[in-house]
């Protein structure tokens, strides 16, 4: 494959430049373990998400400059690395305190939504991390599901509580249907993600402002779908969520 050939050809010119010869042959640098690790899952996570998870480790090994054998010696099969590579590279990027930041009533949830998914959409959504979920979708390989199954259900789980509070609008009794309403937003925001870094459709409207325009109408949609929240019974809302 060309595009494999080349990028091949270019991390060979950016490891030659820094790792010594010997009479010809490559000589891998020494470097602490931890430090050797953090480097083979910054070019796995790149050379995955440009070639997918079928990639071979011989060819990763080669674009880190070191031996596969090197590369055994850190993580004992592919599997391990995937693993790792979704922990760091996935599901790491993903930060708790955003979780704590949607839940700051003190702004409305209007602002609140559209600073999590600018914040969200910069660090997450990115060419690489959007490349990597699809192929290992495509793959199918763990990686997605159980990135939306610990992580995005519960912050659509979140994002519900909080906009039918300050909606005053009843929690559907059925937690999958709260869960499709959030998926309006969410999936919206995502596909903008792979529209702009997949599909390459690059329109004249800033990111932010499309995001604006997702939130304001998840936000005037709930009032469309959703009954208004019961006066005689306030706390109803978190029991009927939580199931308690």
């Amino acid at each position: 494959m060309r595009a494999k050939s080349d990028y091949l050809a270019r991390t060979r010119e950016q490891t030659a430049s820094t790792t010594p010869k010997d009479k010809g042959r490559r000589v891998t640098v020494r470097m602490p373990a931890l430090e050797r690790r953090e480097q083979i899952l910054k070019k796995a996570f790149e050379f995955f998400s440009e070639f997918g998870l079928t990639a071979q480790t011989r060819a990763l090994a080669d674009a880190c400059g070191i031996s596969q054998r090197l590369l055994y010696s850190v993580f004992p099969n592919k599997s391990a690395l995937i693993s790792a590579v979704y922990e760091t590279r996935i599901a790491g990027v993903f930060k708790a305190v955003w979780f704590v930041q949607l839940r700051d009533r003190s702004k409305s949830m209007e602002q609140r939504l559209n600073d999590f998914y600018r914040a969200y959409y910069d660090a997450v959504l990115t060419r690489s991390w959007m490349r990597l979920f699809l192929y290992a979708s495509l793959a199918e390989v763990e990686m997605a599901p159980t990135y939306i199954a610990s992580i995005i259900k519960h912050l659509l789980d979140t994002v519900m509580d909080e906009a039918l509070v300050e909606a005053g609008l009843e929690m559907p009794s059925d937690r999958a249907e709260a869960q499709e309403i959030c998926w309006f937003l969410h999936g919206a925001v995502s596909h903008l993600a792979i529209r702009r870094h997949i599909y390459r459709d690059q329109t004249a409207m800033e990111t932010d402002k499309v995001i604006s325009l997702q939130v304001r109408l998840f936000l005037g949609g709930l009032k469309s779908l959703l009954p208004a929240r019961s006066t005689e019974n306030p706390a109803n809302l978190s029991r009927t969520h939580h199931g308690t």
